[in-house]
């Protein structure tokens, strides 16, 4: 039966011994509450690290490992010090703050570090490996593995593999200071399906594969590795029923009736956060002190209460930053207090969830302020425990929430003076209007909840894992085997069909420089005392005349437009008068190319092509589906059609194909020839189409293809000339 394997860095349980009994608590963590569900009612299998257990002698390991295995879940043993590189030192040194834009934070000489998160990412795809059976389904979560979608692809290539990020994803700009950037992205690219909390996040990833990786990709997926990867918004949520319920509990309404006693009549504005960087508590209690020094009169009116929960107490970093914030905190509680009361009540301890609810309960207003954050389910728990549809929420807008939740007061948390007026916004609200937003925002957090999440992004992945009938069979994922280049070794006769930029030579940032070097031109050479070789390129036939015109080549330009056969000193056109059309269309590419830095048009003779290579990737995306658009209106398709290539758009004339030059190559090679082309992007799909079964298929790159075989760039092409050649 298929299962559903949930993998991430931490098991959602936590070991110790107490009274020598060995004990395993539940983890409260955001995670850990999202799965919950998924991992019960569908009996999934959840992997990740347990835990220090350098403290348990062997046999309590092993009986901690049989109590784990009767709960489904399966620990992945790291030791202390590789467990610090990789998460104290990498995830949460490098990647943590650098998602968070928090630049300074950064540690961009983590060499070690790096190559512990390599090393972890390993053994958690060895144990996924290990655990899994087909037809599972496995599901990656968070910064810590992202290499693993990747890692799993390698070993298991037929798995449906989905990711999703439970933090912000940066800028492109942001993103590529990382110097390990393309492993990231590479290893990202091995799942089915990348999920992201917002669109903003979705559109920052898709840009900076764009800008590291090359690619095209658009609004909804990225065409890699000869596959699919789409990319969805699943903003996560939490179990809206639960809070709800703990929320109208008489021993939580009671706590919360307490608290309130306590404050005396004052209004209560909480803020509950973990002590990290991320949340913005400094500027928050600045903003709490400036609204202390603007509102005199409601000094005495106003209980503010934070409770900051620990987190990552080892670390040097967050000693420092929990000093910052206790001193701030004494010092604006020693100018403003009075003989009464002092305005901020501070907690720095973890509360068990009940108590949590009791303080949303009893709050008049919540203020979620961080600099930065993936989500922030404070806020959405909130919403759900004000279950008589009052109190007001006052949201950053830098926290993934903000795009869900527009019903609360959204504020810049690097704005203090706008934060501290948005407190009296909030404490001044008339009641009306607090419960007309209220009910607004908890409608929704009620429609949207955890379950209906975890459901979303697994339905999501089942589609994106199906196979598409239109790719599905031939399709080129196989290294050309020795077999065949054996086979091909010994014909007796042989016929090349070539492509040439990208199949002979890498592709140049301008045409002009991917001219073909002498080793080519001797391979080349070579090639053609024993075999009939044809070049069929896309280039003009003036190009492919002046670099190979003096080899005893067939030569075939402009996408088998022209033909110039080995015997023939004249190029012979295909038609005549197909080029009627171009002027219309010449002047709206010219238009393009003015308004879009780096591009440029190249002309044939009856083909215009649209270059984007060295542009922007974002506006090279954004004019090439306005230009297609603008054709589309203009472009009669029975006469013309749009081709897409390697960052090229080329418009020619439909007909014209490099396929059409085949039955002509056919028609003078002998019975017992064996033909083999190669070829890297759409255009030499048309000659792979037109190809007997019998002939052997090349296609060059990850993308898509009917070809039989593939190989990786064209470095492989000219090795895989020579040794048969040799």
């Amino acid at each position: 039966m298929a299962r559903l394997l949930i993998v991430s860095n931490r098991l959602p349980i936590s070991i110790r011994v107490d009274r020598g009994a060995l004990c395993l608590t539940r983890s409260s963590g955001g995670l850990a509450a999202a799965m919950r569900g998924p991992h019960e009612r569908m009996c999934a299998v959840w992997i990740g690290w347990q835990g220090s257990v350098a403290g348990l002698t062997p046999e309590q390991r092993q009986d901690a490992d049989a109590a784990l295995a009767g709960i489904r879940a399966v620990p992945v043993h790291l030791g202390a010090t590789e467990q610090h590189r990789f998460y104290d030192g990498f995830s949460n040194g490098v990647l943590w703050p650098l998602f968070h834009y928090l630049l300074d934070k950064v540690n961009l000489d983590a060499e070690l570090d790096w190559e512990a998160y390599q090393r972890v990412n390993e053994r958690f795809a060895d144990a996924v490996a290990a655990q899994y059976a087909p037809g599972d389904v496995i599901w990656v979560h968070d910064y810590q593995l992202m290499l693993l979608p990747a890692l799993l692809r390698k070993r298991l290539p037929g798995a449906q593999i989905g990711f999703f990020l439970h933090v912000p994803f940066p800028s492109a700009d942001v993103f590529r200071i990382l110097p390990w950037r393309e492993q990231i992205v590479r290893g990202l690219l091995g799942a089915d399906l990348l999920g992201f909390h917002t669109a903003g996040y979705r559109k920052n990833f898709a840009a900076s594969a764009a800008h590291v990786l090359g690619l095209d990709p658009d609004e909804a997926a990225i065409e890699h590795d000869g596959r699919r990867v789409a990319l969805g918004v699943h903003p996560i949520s939490i179990d809206a029923a639960e809070i709800e319920r703990l929320a109208a509990h008489p021993a939580v309404r009671e706590e919360a009736a307490r608290i309130r006693a306590e404050a005396g009549g004052r209004k209560i504005v909480l803020g509950i956060d973990r002590l990290d960087y991320t949340k913005g508590i400094p500027r928050r209690l600045l903003a709490i002190e400036r609204f202390l020094e603007r509102e005199p009169e409601l000094r005495d009116k106003v209980r503010f209460i934070q409770l900051a929960v620990p987190t990552r107490e080892m670390a040097g970093a967050y000693a420092e930053f929990r000093r910052v914030v206790h001193e701030m905190v004494g010092r604006i509680n020693g100018q403003h207090g009075t003989t009464y009361a002092t305005p901020i009540h501070y907690m720095h301890r973890s509360v068990p969830l009940d108590q949590v609810v009791a303080l949303y309960v009893a709050a008049d207003v919540m203020l979620v302020t961080p600099l930065r954050d993936g989500m922030n389910l404070v806020a959405k728990e909130y919403v759900a425990a004000r279950v008589d549809d009052d109190g007001a929420l006052i949201l950053s807008e830098f926290a993934g929430a903000a795009s869900e939740l527009a019903e609360a007061i959204s504020v810049n948390p690097y704005d203090i003076g706008s934060v501290a007026a948005a407190v009296k916004h909030a404490l001044t609200m008339p009641s009306a209007q607090q419960r007309t937003r209220m009910a607004a925002l908890r409608r929704r957090v009620a429609t949207h909840d955890v379950h209906t999440w975890a459901q979303s992004f697994l339905d999501d992945l089942d589609g994106a894992a199906a196979p598409d009938p239109a790719l599905a069979a031939p399709s080129a994922r196989r290294d050309v085997p020795e077999s065949v280049v054996e086979r091909v070794r010994h014909a007796p006769q042989r016929v090349w069909i070539l492509d040439y930029d990208g199949t002979l030579v890498p592709f140049a940032p301008v045409p002009d420089l991917a001219a073909p070097d002498e080793e080519l031109l001797a391979l080349l050479r070579a090639l053609s005392e024993r075999d009939r070789v044809h070049v069929v390129s896309g280039r003009p036939r003036a190009d492919i005349e002046r670099w190979f015109g003096a080899l005893p080549l067939h030569l075939h330009a402009e996408h088998g437009f022209w033909s110039r056969p080995l015997a023939c000193d004249d190029w012979v056109p295909l038609e005549s008068d197909a080029a009627a059309w171009k002027g219309e269309v010449r002047a709206l590419l010219e238009d393009f190319t003015r308004r879009t830095p780096g591009s440029f048009i190249e002309e044939k003779t009856v083909t215009l092509a649209w270059h984007y290579r060295t542009v922007e990737p974002e506006l090279a995306g954004e004019h090439l589906r306005a230009l297609r658009a603008r054709l589309a209106e203009r472009v009669s398709v029975d006469a013309l059609e749009l081709l897409g290539g390697a960052k090229v758009l080329e418009i020619r004339p439909r007909g014209v194909h490099k396929g059409r030059v085949v039955p002509l190559i056919l028609d003078d090679v002998p019975a017992r020839a064996e033909v083999i082309a190669i070829g890297d992007d759409r255009t030499d799909e048309d000659i792979f189409a037109a190809l007997p079964p019998s002939a052997c298929t090349i296609h060059v790159g990850n993308s898509t293809s009917r070809a039989a075989y593939r190989l990786p760039d064209a470095g492989a092409v000219r090795r895989l000339l020579r040794s048969i050649h040799a």
